[in-house]
């Protein structure tokens, strides 16, 4: 049952981050007009069961006025609503509290701030310390994201149930990620990965959407346009079985992706998402309304 949308705002951000899921950064297309949010939100109305919308990226606070209406459209249409950033703008705690005040004042219900290795390193006193000391005195519901660098937390006699070594910090080997976090970490045989760990492919509880249009149930991983079709259409006429990746994904796992479309692939990867992300970028080609934007793959438009 859906029950969030997760707006991405903008796929620009000012960091550039090795976990990121999506290759956002500094000069990262695609950014929501309010004319796209309100379409958007109005068919989320629609859709009965959905009570959250988030507003993340790439870094929303870059269109902070974008982000403040948009946030007062979800709210006045009865929507409980959220907001993901790397708080590079709370430069103290005071400074920062003229930023969240007008957000509390508006309702924002959720509000999460990224502080880990990959934002700001081992600094005790950074933006996102800030910007949570804002949201505590302003009484606002506040947390911490805090993604590390992958690890392995166990040998392999002390693997996990099927076997394999257990890597911990909590990054997923998908977008920029693979090209810079899978050296130097164990391994598994790619056709032991016969299911998706992380995403309920059969009936997703929230989905993605970016400026191009695209409904992401995964990043990178599509199930429509809502530039070409009603966005409740796309939801309510999702039939997994069907899609020609989440079809395969929910047989077999990555694995079955591969055995499916006949992709190259080399003996063993880290995890699943490294297998599916790779698998996928074979693809992009073959399945265009399935897979993309591009630029979530590291590619430009004409390559």
């Amino acid at each position: 049952m859906l029950t969030g949308i997760h707006f991405l705002l903008t796929y620009t951000c000012n960091f550039e981050c090795d976990h990121c899921f999506l290759f956002c950064g500094p000069r990262a297309a695609g950014t929501f007009t309010l004319k796209q949010v309100e379409k958007v939100l109005d068919e989320a109305t629609k859709i009965k069961t959905v009570k959250w919308i988030y507003f993340e990226g790439g870094e929303p606070f870059l269109y902070y006025p974008l982000m403040c209406e948009s946030i007062r459209c979800a709210r006045t249409k009865g929507f409980e609503t959220g907001i993901v950033t790397n708080a590079y703008w709370a430069t103290s705690p005071e400074d920062a509290a003229i930023w969240l005040k007008p957000l509390r004042d508006l309702g924002v219900s959720d509000f999460s701030i990224s502080d880990d290795a990959f934002h700001y390193g081992e600094q005790h006193d950074n933006p996102a310390k800030n910007a949570l000391e804002a949201a505590r005195m302003l009484e606002m519901a506040a947390s911490v994201i805090c993604i590390e660098k992958p690890t392995v937390e166990k040998h392999d006699d002390l693997a996990g149930s099927k076997g394999r070594p257990v890597i911990g910090g909590g990054a997923r080997f998908r977008g920029r990620a693979v090209e810079k976090l899978t050296q130097g970490l164990p391994r598994s045989r790619w056709d032991s990965f016969t299911e998706c760990p992380d995403e309920d492919l059969k009936n997703p509880d929230r989905v993605h959407i970016d400026a191009f249009g695209n409904v992401h149930i995964c990043q990178g991983l599509i199930i429509g346009s809502f530039l070409k079709t009603p966005l409740s259409e796309i939801i309510n006429n999702y039939d997994p079985g069907r899609h020609p990746i989440c079809g395969r994904l929910i047989e077999g796992g990555p694995a079955a992706l591969v055995k499916k479309y006949g992709t190259r692939h080399e003996n063993d990867y880290v995890d699943e998402c490294h297998l599916c992300y790779l698998t996928r970028l074979q693809l992009l080609a073959r399945f265009p309304d399935c897979l993309g934007p591009r630029q979530a793959y590291s590619l430009s438009d004409d390559g």
